[in-house]
């Protein structure tokens, strides 16, 4: 089983900083972490290789400095990692991303592709199925549990609003999944020496079949127009007295607030 999970290093959100002349994120200074989703998803896959057996390679695409987090991962356990890092990849949308996400995941080969649901930086949770898309395999968002898998079929809990799903797939399959499915193991004093002497190959535009015209800047259909911190209300209030105290002050204030 070929198992593959697509990580991202994002800034520590504790200490986010927005430049209010450009109205972009401030990177400078900002410490860096693995996408507490993408955590989750080296979990999953790790269980994965322990159930079925196989290799877990963990990918990222970033800067030199997001070596740090393959680093990280492999001190969790996985068995190779690679960082795809090029000039020409800057300024890459998510479109842009996943294309060339899904031209690094097919070079390595695959069965199951595992990323977290989202980045913490963009919110956005596009990746993972625009990769899917790319790959031309089904996709499924969102997973809690996984039930079964076989060599070639996979069932899962797809967690909704109001439950969950059971989803059935055929493999390859690509999986983004949530906190609920596991807890992130700690890494070990081996896997830490190891991830030290780690060799990480990095790929580049010359070593994947990609397309001038659809990485990075260039290649990106969709740009950021603004970007900017939510406002701060700081008008909060704490009711008092018992619970039906509390309940009918709460209507009394919600009817007021109505009226205004």
């Amino acid at each position: 089983m070929k198992i593959v999970i697509c990580i991202k290093q994002v800034p520590d959100t504790s200490e986010i900083k927005i430049d209010p002349v450009t109205n972009t994120l401030i990177r400078e200074g900002v410490p860096s972490i693995i996408n507490p989703y993408d955590l989750h998803a080296i979990e999953a896959g790790l269980q994965i290789k322990e159930t079925k057996g196989g290799k877990v390679t963990v990918i990222t695409m970033g800067p030199p400095q997001a070596e740090e987090a393959l680093r990280e991962a492999i001190s969790m356990g996985v068995d190779e990692a690679y960082l795809i890092s090029d000039r020409a990849f800057a300024g890459s949308d998510t479109w842009a991303t996943s294309y060339t996400l899904s031209k690094a995941i097919n070079k390595l080969g695959y069965d199951i592709v595992i990323c977290g649901k989202q980045a913490i930086d963009g919110d956005t949770a596009q990746v993972g199925p625009e990769i899917a898309e790319f790959l031309d395999i089904p996709h499924i968002s969102y997973v809690k549990k996984i039930e079964e898998i076989e060599d070639s079929f996979i069932r899962v809990q797809r967690l909704m609003d109001d439950g969950y799903d059971v989803v059935e797939s055929t493999i390859p399959v690509l999986l983004t999944v949530v906190k609920e499915l596991n807890i992130p193991r700690l890494p070990s004093l081996r896997g830490k020496m190891a991830a030290k002497k780690a060799s990480i190959p990095r790929l580049t535009k010359d070593d994947l079949d990609v397309k001038e015209e659809n990485i990075g800047l260039k290649g990106s259909p969709t740009k950021v127009k603004n970007i900017f911190a939510p406002q701060f209300k700081g008008e909060r209030k704490i009711l008092q007295g018992d619970l039906e105290e509390q309940v009918n002050e709460l209507i009394q204030i919600l009817k007021d607030l109505k009226c205004q």
